[in-house]
């Protein structure tokens, strides 16, 4: 059974607008990886723009906030390289931002509610000789009034190990402010809001860190799904150090970009974009079992929020299918990094483990006795086993033939299915064909897996 792919390389048609061309002139002299500078760039860009445009769906008002999580090697992966050659552009154009709006060190919901709190005022009682004559309301606290703020947390598996904890508030604020909902302090001691927060998150982590501590309540409850996975990378090697780029055109280009996405307020897809949209909606939304599904539940609002910020970034008022097309590229990387990252888990402890041994396995196939008496934790129930077994067939990652060649009952024999690596059901539809018919959204990948094989640059 073959071990889950690295995701091939973004495609031409993610680069559009003033944030691809940037990334476009960036790469080709930087070892970061040209998906980190996209991803970085296009996270960065959604928080600075602040809390301007938007698409509804249904009763939700989505906002231009991403949270991104980068997934590469220590050191190796240059995940930091990418976010710095990202920011300075975006510092030169608004260094209040760059100076004011940026954190890092996430230890507690309550902490990161107070970096964007609201004023805290309250009703001080105006006393004469000992008696209380009135009241009046009191500023104890001038609170932000800049509520953008840029997390960038380059140490993501402390912040994970945090959450694990008893009584912790950091997930379900950080949870809260992907929504944009406002956010709130409940405890007596140091009761805070904060009204139509602006947050966006960068987050650096291992692939090993990401597995050991993302544990199956954060998946289960749409903490992982919130995020965007990108597989990162060095992408060349450059002992020398790149050549230095006069970025001031694209200083230009993206200040003028900026200014028009700080006046757009509703964005709509166009009638084109729209019937697209209308052909693609159910395969994104069709829900997956085990990790992977967990991890990407949210893949209609992802590409939507990506949308959006390609048609900001092309200074368009609504997303044409080009805007749609560049978003569900970018989709299908994140997808594809999602795959890589926990498609051979299942989220329930016993059925990864019966799995595990199934592959390692593959393709000979083990008794199920030999599975439960060898392989499986001692303190493993009857009806946990059971329920893994079961859990796997119902997926479709494994299944069992009874052996009926020795005496007494039928032994089940179980094996792994063998899993098509190049096929990714959600894989990108940006293809038409050349009668105008259009690409069928099962079975593509593939279909442009040798396209750009070495990456746009």
């Amino acid at each position: 059974m073959p071990a889950q792919r690295w995701p091939s390389p973004l495609r031409r048609i993610a680069y559009r607008g003033a944030i691809g061309s940037l990334v476009q002139a960036l790469a080709p002299n930087t070892e970061a990886d040209p998906a980190a500078l996209l991803f970085n760039s296009y996270a960065m860009f959604g928080n600075l723009i602040g809390r301007s445009a938007y698409f509804r769906a249904e009763a939700d008002f989505h906002y231009s906030n991403l949270f991104v999580g980068l997934v590469g090697d220590t050191a190796k992966g240059r995940k930091g390289v990418s976010r710095q050659l990202s920011r300075q552009v975006f510092a030169v154009i608004d260094p209040e931002w760059a100076a004011n709006c940026s954190e890092s060190g996430l230890s507690t919901g309550e902490g990161l509610v107070w970096r964007v709190r609201d004023a805290i005022e309250r009703n001080q009682p105006i006393k004469d000789r000992g008696k209380v004559l009135g009241y009046e309301l009191v500023t104890e606290d001038p609170g932000i009034t800049d509520k953008r703020l840029l997390v960038e947390e380059t140490e993501f598996a402390t912040t994970l190990k945090v959450m694990g904890r008893q009584h912790s508030t950091l997930s379900p604020t950080i949870r809260n402010a992907w929504d944009g909902l406002d956010l709130r302090i409940t405890t007596k001691n140091s009761p805070a809001k904060a009204t139509a927060p602006h947050i966006t998150l960068i987050t650096h982590i291992t692939r090993d860190e990401l597995r050991r501590y993302l544990d199956v309540t954060e998946t289960a409850n749409g903490f992982g799904n919130r995020f965007l996975w990108v597989c990162v990378r060095r992408a060349r090697q450059l002992p020398d150090g790149g050549k230095a780029i006069d970025l001031a055109p694209y200083v230009r280009e993206m200040k003028a970009v900026i200014d028009h996405a700080k006046q757009v307020r509703e964005l709509r897809r166009d009638s084109e974009a729209a019937d697209y949209w209308r052909t693609i909606y159910g395969p994104l939304s069709d829900g997956r079992p085990g990790m992977l599904g967990a991890m990407t539940g949210r893949a209609e609002a992802q590409v939507m929020r990506l949308a959006c910020l390609t048609a900001l970034s092309d200074m368009s008022y609504i997303v044409t299918l080009d805007h749609l097309k560049g978003a569900l590229e970018m989709w299908r990387y994140c997808f594809d990094s999602a795959k890589y990252l926990f498609g051979d888990r299942l989220g329930d402890p016993v059925a990864d483990e019966i799995l595990h041994v199934l592959i390692e396995a593959w393709p000979e196939s083990v008794t199920r006795s030999d599975i439960t008496r060898k392989h499986l934790a001692r303190n493993r129930s009857a009806s946990e086993t059971s329920r893994g077994f079961s859990l796997l067939l119902d997926c479709g990652l494994a299944g069992f033939e009874l052996d009926k060649s020795g005496e007494g009952r039928p032994v089940e024999r179980w094996f792994a299915h063998k899993q098509d690596d190049d096929k990714n059901d959600l894989y990108d539809r940006t293809q038409d064909r050349p009668d105008g018919s259009v690409v069928n959204v099962v079975n593509v990948v593939g279909e442009h897996a040798q396209e750009d094989a070495d990456g746009v640059f």
